[in-house]
C-alpha cells in the first residue's frame, strides 16, 4: 500500500459521502486505502461509511473515537494505516480525479510534508481551478497533506492535549521540522474545501476564534520559541492591541456590520474579519494572563 487517506469526521454523513465518492474517481492514483475516524458522531455516519465500503473500488475502514478530539482521531487512523504515506483531509472536501497521483508524484525525494492548495468554495457546483489566492506557506495543514508514516511515527503524532480547535496540525510540524523534515508545496494535488454559508455563520466562528485562542497558549507553551509567538499572535504589540484597543462595544459594531444583509459584501467580509481576529486576540490576552 503506498497512501493512506485519514479523514477524522463528526456527525457529517452527508459530508463523508461525497468526499469518498471523488476518491473512488481517481485517474493514475498508486495504490490507495481511506480510513475514515469517526470522532463521536451521532448521526448516520457509521452506516454510510460502512456502504461506501461494501461497493467502493478502494479500502476503506471505519474506526470509532469517542473522545472529542482531532488530534486522537487522527492518530487512531495513522495507528493502523498500512500506507508508506499518510494523506490527511478532511470530511467537506471533494478531491479532483488527479488529486493522489499529484501527492504521490510530489514525493519524489525523502523527508517531505506535501501540502496541496486548498480552494474554498461556497458549495458542491463550484470547482474552480486553484489561484495564487490559494498559495499557504503553513508547513503542515491537515485539510490537505501527506506525510511519511515513518515521519509521524518518528516524533509521536498529534498531542493529544490540544483538546479544542485549533494549532495541533501546526504543532506536529514543528516537530517534523525539528527532525529535518522539509516542506513542499504542489499546486497539482489541489482539492475544493466546502464552506457552506448557512454553516459558516458568526456564531460558530466566534466559537472556533475562542477554541484557537486557548489552543495557541497550549502551544506558545510548548514551544515558546519566537516563531510560534508570530504564528500565534502573542506579541506584544498584538496583545498590547487586544488589551487596549478592542472594546465590547468596536467588536459588537463589527459583528453588525458583518450581519448585516443590507450591507455590501465587501465591507462584510472585513468587518467579519476584523470581528474574529478581535475575539481571538482578546482570549488569546486572557489566556495569557492566566
Amino acid at each position: 500500500m503506498r497512501l493512506s487517506v485519514v479523514i477524522a469526521t463528526k456527525d457529517r454523513a452527508s459530508y463523508i459521502e461525497r468526499a469518498l465518492a471523488s476518491f473512488a474517481l481517481q485517474q493514475g492514483a498508486p495504490s490507495f486505502e481511506a480510513i475514515v475516524v469517526d470522532n463521536g458522531s451521532t448521526d448516520s455516519t457509521r452506516s454510510v461509511v460502512r456502504a461506501a465500503a461494501e461497493t467502493s473500488n478502494f479500502p476503506i475502514r471505519y474506526l470509532f473515537e469517542a473522545d472529542p478530539n482531532r488530534g486522537k482521531a487522527r492518530n487512531r487512523g495513522v495507528a493502523v494505516a498500512e500506507g508508506f504515506i499518510v494523506l490527511f483531509c478532511d470530511d467537506d472536501v471533494v478531491v479532483p480525479p488527479g488529486f493522489l497521483a499529484a501527492h504521490e508524484a510530489a514525493h519524489d525525494v525523502p523527508s517531505l510534508v506535501v501540502n496541496g492548495a486548498i480552494v474554498n468554495v461556497p458549495g458542491y457546483e463550484h470547482r474552480p481551478k486553484p489561484s495564487l489566492a490559494n498559495y499557504s506557506g503553513a508547513f503542515l495543514c491537515t485539510c490537505n497533506v501527506s506525510i511519511p508514516k515513518a515521519a509521524i511515527d518518528a516524533v509521536g503524532g498529534f498531542d493529544e492535549s490540544f483538546y479544542l480547535y485549533g494549532w495541533e496540525d501546526t504543532e506536529l510540524g514543528v516537530r517534523l521540522r525539528e527532525r529535518g523534515m522539509r516542506r513542499r508545496f504542489s499546486w497539482d494535488a489541489f482539492l475544493w474545501h466546502i464552506k457552506k454559508p448557512s454553516e459558516e455563520t458568526l456564531d460558530v466562528l466566534a466559537r472556533k476564534a475562542v477554541e484557537k485562542a486557548r489552543m495557541a497558549r497550549r502551544f506558545i507553551d510548548k514551544s515558546p520559541i519566537s516563531r510560534v509567538r508570530a504564528a500565534t499572535g502573542a506579541h506584544r504589540l498584538n496583545m498590547l492591541r487586544a488589551r487596549y484597543l478592542l472594546p465590547d462595544s468596536l467588536l459588537a459594531f463589527y459583528a453588525g456590520v458583518a450581519s448585516d444583509e443590507r450591507a455590501n459584501a465587501t465591507v462584510r467580509a472585513i468587518a467579519k474579519t476584523q470581528f474574529l481576529d478581535g475575539i481571538y486576540a482578546r482570549e488569546l490576552s486572557r489566556a495569557l494572563e492566566k
